[in-house]
């Protein structure tokens, strides 16, 4: 009983240090640095391990896509507004009110299904692993998506 303490410190001690020296060895520093600088290309290309032929194909794809994305973002937002103005008009026309609804679910789907195929042709470009686990990580996210602007991967925000 004399020595519990101090054995157990020192088992604490060894513990953080095996913990610590663990997390330094597997931390890949280009995967930080990308978040650090919260780049989500930078972040794409050492995550998935991209060749520069597959992240130059990435990044293509990447710009083509985005003006039309920000097209969808824009139409789905004016449309969101049309639907609150019918709402907060004393009106109440459900007709138009209902017919508001379908046109933004219409607008949502559409842009979901345009995100839905540029993301697998993204995951298209990496190695089939890769791929996989990229589907994996931003499918599930297109289901979340509040179209308030053209997503990106940024670390930063929670889903």
């Amino acid at each position: 009983m004399k020595y519990l303490l101090g054995t157990l410190t020192v088992l604490l001690l060894a513990a953080a240090a095996t913990g610590f020296f663990c997390f330094r060895m597997s931390v890949d520093p280009a995967l930080h640095a990308a978040a650090r600088k919260g780049d989500s290309m930078e972040w794409l290309c050492a995550d998935f391990h991209l060749s520069k032929e597959q992240f130059a194909a990435v990044k293509q794809l990447h710009d083509s896509y985005a003006p039309s994305c920000e097209e969808h973002c824009r139409v789905i937002q004016q449309a969101t507004k049309a639907r609150q103005a019918l709402v907060s008009a004393a009106s109440g026309d459900a007709a138009a009110l209902a017919a508001a609804e379908s046109r933004l679910v219409e607008l949502r789907t559409s842009c979901e299904t345009a995100l839905t195929r540029h993301v697998r042709q993204v995951a298209a470009e990496m190695s089939p692993a890769d791929g996989e686990r990229y589907l994996a990580l931003v499918l599930p996210r297109i289901t979340n998506f509040d179209h308030l602007a053209a997503p990106d991967l940024s670390l930063n925000r929670a889903r």
